[in-house]
């Protein structure tokens, strides 16, 4: 792709150009959205992301189109399990409800920012090192094992790192609004709210990690990692307010991720092969009979993966549900 300045610049100003409008629109009013709100703007925001990967495909080929399509699923699905721990932190934290589309947006702006740099430097390193498609593939291989046996639901607001902050930063124990600091008896204390957007950017760090590596496995094109990450993180404010009871729901969603992150990283190992440069591998040339992993068979992977998992999900907490109501006696 022959991606201008120009239009990196223009692409960086409309993304944030959206997020002020959010913030200025919707988020600086405390209130909780309706389900009628958060549906439009989800479908909005969906609707904004396939257009544009239609545009990708059909000016830059489509070979650049499904790229997209495959990382911007990729970056959804892990952007629905941040949701998940979201949901954790709100929790762990006891945010009134009128105030949790703030933190959502400072946490979202967080992660946009993080994933900038961290495509960046994934860029840099790609450009400049092609060893480090193994690394990539390794940590993908190792992140997939975490997630899929290490996924639990402990409270990140009584994890050690909370713990950290605590010790160091005098907190409140009650909301004063949305205010992030207040003054009492002439000392500056924060509270629960910037302890939480604290505990959001710090998930944030955690997550753009495997975010990175992943999506950077299905295109080398930084333009389209950067697109991708954008739209999949606009809207899901909407979205966790719209599907919030489902989250709960989707039970078999970190081991669909594991799939996912696994099935990326062995892509990447092949391709780390396929392009070999390290000595001490087939004497630092190529294996070029190691087959490369066609991107229509990685978008068709991954959509299967995430439909599989949300079926099985659905299905198994509706069988679960319709057991405890066999069991649970008619106290009428």
């Amino acid at each position: 792709m022959n991606i201008t300045p120009s239009i990196w610049a223009l692409t960086i100003a409309v993304t944030i150009g959206f997020f002020v409008y959010e913030f200025f629109a919707h988020v600086r009013r405390p209130h909780e959205p309706t389900i009628g709100e958060s549906a439009r703007w989800s479908a909005f925001y969906i609707g904004l992301a396939l257009l544009f990967g239609v545009g990708i495909g059909a000016v830059s080929g489509w070979t650049y189109g499904g790229e997209y399509f495959a990382g911007y699923l990729t970056e959804k699905a892990l952007s629905v399990d941040n949701l998940f721990v979201f949901l954790i932190v709100m929790s762990g934290f006891a945010v009134p409800k009128i105030y949790q589309q703030k933190v959502l947006m400072i946490g979202i702006v967080i992660a946009l920012i993080l994933r900038g740099i961290f495509i960046a430097v994934g860029a840099a390193l790609i450009e400049n090192f092609s060893w480090v498609f193994y690394l990539f593939g390794a940590l993908l291989l190792v992140l997939a094992y975490r997630q899929a046996v290490s996924h639990d639901d402990s409270d990140p607001a009584q994890g050690r790192f909370m713990g950290f902050v605590r010790r160091h930063l005098p907190v409140t124990d009650e909301y004063h609004g949305d205010r992030l600091t207040v003054r009492k008896s002439g000392r500056r204390f924060v509270t629960p709210m910037l302890l939480t957007i604290i505990a959001v950017g710090f998930i944030d760090l955690v997550f753009a990690v495997d975010s990175i590596p992943a999506i950077y496995g299905l295109t080398q094109e930084a333009y389209i990692v950067f697109t991708a990450n954008a739209f999949a993180l606009m809207g899901l404010r909407q979205l966790y307010f719209l599907i919030g009871g489902l989250l709960e729901r989707l039970v078999y969603l970190a081991q669909g991720l594991a799939v996912i992150l696994a099935f990326i990283g062995v892509k990447l190992l092949m391709h780390a092969l396929h392009v070999n440069e390290l000595p001490f591998i087939n004497g630092g040339e190529p294996l070029l009979w190691v087959p490369e992993v066609p991107i229509w068979l990685s978008l068709l992977f991954i959509g299967a993966t995430i439909a599989v998992a949300t079926v099985a999900s659905l299905r198994k907490t509706r069988n679960d549900r319709n057991r405890l109501d066999v069991h649970t006696p008619d106290e009428r």
